[in-house]
């Protein structure tokens, strides 16, 4: 790969995530600034040239009040990009902030998502790279290519090595994710199932209902994220009710925010594997991490280049 004209910029989101992209690049992450004042205000200072260089901003969104800091970080980081006179500015989005306010599902509910992808457009964003988005549709709310690359490939290779397949389903904890569950099911030639959420009254705690048969099979929940943790922890109980052997949830997206290190340090889960698109704190020995940073690189290296991604939708690159 040619390393010219390239540039890597990394806010305070991710730095482990950041530091792993450099060093599969070979590329030096550029010198940055990114402070708070005593007001909390966010300044950024790039301490190098970056004049007509192809920009990199690697940022993604965690937290619970920390995410809306790094959402400015990022805006003020690409902002300053392009006053610099950059050739080209792609932001390195691995879990997209606020990607669950995607849609008007009730009165004067506002479209969050969209506002997101107006404020990167503005502050001069040119590309976007993330990955596993909460709505596919996410992707026409901007007017500038977006990349949103899959962690399917990377859970496959963990499922196939680091799980016996014997006597194993998959189970989607509700039916917005069948889609993706049944994907999976079919690439591992597996059965699955699905728990559909019912509510018997306005604000009444949910009842879970399983469609499939569990019965002394290991359950393998998959999702997208796992934010408070509460659905995961409550499905895994109804298939343990329903004669389930061990239940391990699978991830994209791990969270953990709120009370979710105390729902997953009492659950009955046997493990709970996620990536490292956001950084995870929790040292519980029943959470495991898959790395995607090869995926993540290989995207950035095949765009610098002109060349198609498409091929990272079905294949992981080699760790």
């Amino acid at each position: 790969m040619s390393t010219n004209s390239i540039k890597l910029l990394a806010g305070n989101s991710h730095p482990e995530l950041a530091e792993l992209l450099s060093r599969r690049l070979g590329i030096p992450l550029s010198k940055v600034g990114v402070y708070q004042y005593s007001n909390t205000e966010t300044s950024v200072t790039i301490g190098e040239s970056i004049r007509d260089e192809d920009v990199y901003i690697i940022q993604t969104g965690i937290g619970a009040q920390e995410v809306n800091d790094f959402l400015m970080e990022l805006l003020i980081l690409i902002h300053a990009c392009k006053t610099a006179s950059v050739r080209r500015i792609t932001a390195v989005i691995p879990n997209f902030p606020y990607a669950r306010q995607d849609k008007k599902d009730k009165s004067r509910a506002p479209i969050t998502a969209k506002l997101i992808a107006k404020m990167l457009e503005t502050a001069g964003c040119d590309h976007v790279i993330t990955m596993d988005l909460h709505a596919s549709q996410i992707q026409g709310f901007f007017h500038i290519p977006v990349d949103n690359l899959y962690a399917e490939p990377s859970v496959l290779n963990y499922i196939r090595t680091k799980t016996d397949l014997k006597n194993t389903i998959l189970v989607s904890p509700d039916a917005g994710g069948a889609k993706r569950v049944a994907s999976l099911a079919d690439k591992l030639d597996l059965n699955f199932a699905l728990i559909h959420k019912e509510r018997q009254k306005a604000n009444e705690v949910s009842r879970m209902v399983l469609v499939g048969d569990v019965q002394g099979k290991s359950c393998l929940l998959i999702d997208d994220m796992a934010d408070t943790c509460g659905t995961l922890v409550k499905a895994c109980d109804t298939l343990l009710e329903h004669g389930a052997k061990e239940v391990i949830a699978i991830v994209t997206h791990g969270i953990f925010s709120g009370s979710a290190r105390e729902k997953l340090a009492n659950s009955k889960l046997s493990k709970i594997v996620c990536t490292n698109t956001v950084p995870v704190d929790i040292d519980l020995p029943i959470v495991d991490q898959v790395d995607i940073s090869p995926t993540l690189a290989e995207a950035i290296k095949r765009l610098h280049n002109g060349e198609s991604v498409s091929y990272l939708f079905t294949h992981a690159p080699p760790a």
